[in-house]
């Protein structure tokens, strides 16, 4: 099975524009019971992994925002991706560029397995709901530390319905891109391109944290970075290999090249630090990881064991390279490296499909797709998407702010969001 059909085989387009494969008239148990492991694992990424990687890294007296906002934007995507988010990224919307609204609050979805697939549709919205939530998520790093809460919300609802979700209808949902035959397994233009770019903008919009970049504070608790780090890694086993929507040989692979591409750009950029610093860090080697995962995300299904290590080194030494240039070099305050992480990684991942797809053993190859035709597809996928998801933050963030401001006040950015913003402390000295 080429790349390309592993990533429309995900949204279970593929059988469905062919016709060639009809639903069984039950879902498959082997292949339900992994895909409701893998559902819990992806929300597992966000809470509790993604609010402790993310919490550890700011200072002590906004730790409890970081974690409020973690957890209300999984309740609301939730609650949106039910009522419209779904059916906009896999209604049966003939346009390639939205879903429609016809399985608005689950209408028509039962325990049948859609065209293609072997689990219940019900669950397959479940699982796409993780992914909802945890994309609006990662925004979270690039304004922490100085958003007003209100703001966070309302962007990230808008956002997931506006952007997301459509993003989602062109690459999974049979839209436009999967027409043209893009790769992206699970999610390095869907999830990391469209978070990435938006964090990259918003901060830019929302402007420097007060002490930025002079003044800054080491991450108050590098112990929590590595839990939540942890937790991550774990979890994106569900992310990648339940993107194969079955318990079967594609998630075998893409589980055994996530791990190897993580493994790989942990250790390449705690050597980059060790080098760069004489000491290797624990914050480091943690974001390493990070940046392996969110690089094979787009390839796990393309790329063979060798090809995710060629992965894991690119990732570290790109992304390390990125974080110096925008927070160094450049001065964006992309608080938490959202960009130079999962943007640039996303995307990195997502263009190097078409070089590696045959390098070692298990790789599967590009079928009858061309290495430079395949890298035209990706290429356009990456750049249209990025230009999509910048446009709709910058059009929503110049809404919002009309009505309620993007940041909080100089007095409670300097006092902290925990007390300023939810009257509450997360350590009591």
């Amino acid at each position: 099975m080429t790349g390309v059909m592993i990533s429309m085989r995900r949204a279970g387009v593929l059988a469905l524009m062919a016709g060639l494969v009809a639903s069984p008239a039950f879902a498959d148990t082997g292949d339900t019971a992994w895909i409701l492991t893998s559902t819990a694992l992806v929300l597992f990424m966000t809470l509790p992994g993604l609010a402790l990687f993310y919490g550890g890294l700011v200072q002590s007296k906004n730790l409890l925002s970081v974690l409020m906002q973690c957890f209300a934007i999984a309740c609301l995507m939730s609650l949106l991706w039910l009522a419209v988010g779904y059916s906009i990224a896999f209604g049966p919307g003939g346009s390639g560029i939205f879903g429609g609204f016809a399985k608005s609050f689950a209408a028509g979805i039962t325990a049948a397995p859609l065209d293609g697939q072997t689990i219940p549709e019900a669950l397959f919205m479940m699982f796409q709901m993780t992914f909802a939530i945890i994309t609006p998520a990662l925004i979270l790093g690039a304004f922490a530390e100085r958003v007003n809460f209100a703001a966070v919300l309302i962007f990230s609802g808008l956002w997931m319905l506006v952007c997301y979700a459509p993003v989602a209808h062109w690459v999974w949902g049979g839209g436009w891109l999967a027409q043209r035959g893009l790769t992206d397994f699970a999610g390095g233009v869907v999830v990391h391109t469209t978070a990435g770019i938006s964090a990259l903008v918003f901060a830019l919009m929302l402007g420097k944290r007060q002490n930025f970049p002079k003044d800054m504070h080491p991450p108050h608790n590098p112990a929590f970075v590595m839990l939540g780090a942890s937790m991550l890694w774990v979890g994106w086993f569900g992310f990648n290999a339940g993107s194969a929507l079955g318990a079967n040989g594609d998630a075998a692979r893409a589980m055994l090249v996530t791990h190897m591409s993580a493994a790989t750009a942990s250790l390449v950029w705690m050597c980059i630090e060790w080098v760069s610093f004489k000491r290797p860090t624990l914050v480091g080697i943690a974001t390493g990881m990070v940046a392996g995962l969110a690089t094979i995300t787009p390839a796990a299904g393309s790329v063979g064991p060798v090809g995710a290590i060629v992965i894991g080194i690119l990732a570290a030494v790109v992304c390390y390279g990125a974080v110096v240039l925008i927070r160094n070099r450049m001065h964006i305050d992309d608080s938490l490296d959202v960009f130079a992480v999962h943007g640039v990684g996303g995307v990195l991942g997502t263009l190097a499909i078409p070089f590696l797809a045959s390098v070692g053993p298990m790789a599967p190859g590009l079928g009858e797709a061309s290495i430079m035709g395949q890298f035209g597809v990706q290429l356009l996928g990456v750049v249209a998407v990025a230009a999509y998801s910048a446009l709709v933050t910058i059009v929503l963030l110049a809404g919002i702010k009309l009505f309620v401001p993007l940041r909080v006040s100089a007095e409670a950015e300097e006092a902290g969001l925990d007390a300023s913003s939810h009257g509450e402390s997360a350590y009591h000295y």
